[in-house]
């Protein structure tokens, strides 16, 4: 279903505007991932947007299907943001293209409020090491495709430290999130610290 790549391309493009860079890692059994990277000015600051391109190719599948579905079953890229030249942030690619890469090598299936472990920093002195799937449609609009395929998801991607990770999987997301709220929390900081989880 390679047809998809350049209508979900078009999506990004129309929401973000030309990417000024992308990258691409392939992993061995997979599909190839690229990220694209996107620049925008926001009020005077400056952010930094990352997309994936590559993991909707093929819908996710429910790792306990026996057999998995070519045409039927969710369909997604991932979009992270982050204040452009406060950290060495391009460095999230590899983690980036790993996450996307999930579905084709562990049989996830990636949806809002799940969280997504890298195992390590996000980019080099990262204080995250994991991230909260937020909800579609905000940033960049659902992509629908011909029946029978599911639409095409961008899933925000919101870094959360250890702390947070750990509390939000006793509490749930939407309770992490309302406490980000109520915070006034810059998710797009890449120094931020956790909120407050008393």
């Amino acid at each position: 279903m390679a047809e998809v790549l350049p209508l979900v391309e078009a999506r990004l493009t129309t929401a973000l505007g030309e990417p000024d860079a992308r990258a691409a890692v392939t992993f061995l059994g997979t599909d190839r991932i690229e990220v694209l990277r996107f620049h925008e000015d926001l009020q005077g600051e400056n952010v930094v947007r990352y997309a994936t391109l590559g993991m909707s190719a093929h819908p996710m599948a429910d790792p306990t299907a026996m057999v998995a579905d070519p045409v039927e079953g969710p369909r997604a890229e991932l979009v992270l943001s982050v204040r452009a030249g406060l950290a060495e942030t391009d460095k999230v690619l590899r983690a980036l293209a790993v996450l996307a890469a999930s579905p084709q090598v562990e049989g996830l299936v990636v949806t809002p409020g799940g969280s997504l472990d890298v195992g390590g920093p996000l980019w080099p002195g990262a204080p995250f090491t994991s991230v909260l799937v937020g909800e579609p449609g905000g940033l960049v609009e659902d992509l629908q495709l011909d029946e029978p395929l599911d639409p095409v998801r961008f899933l925000p991607l919101l870094p959360m430290t250890p702390n947070e990770a750990a509390w939000k999987r006793v509490h749930g997301a939407g309770a992490l999130q309302e406490r980000w709220l109520v915070n006034g929390t810059d998710l797009r900081d890449p120094h931020r610290g956790s909120v407050p989880l008393d």
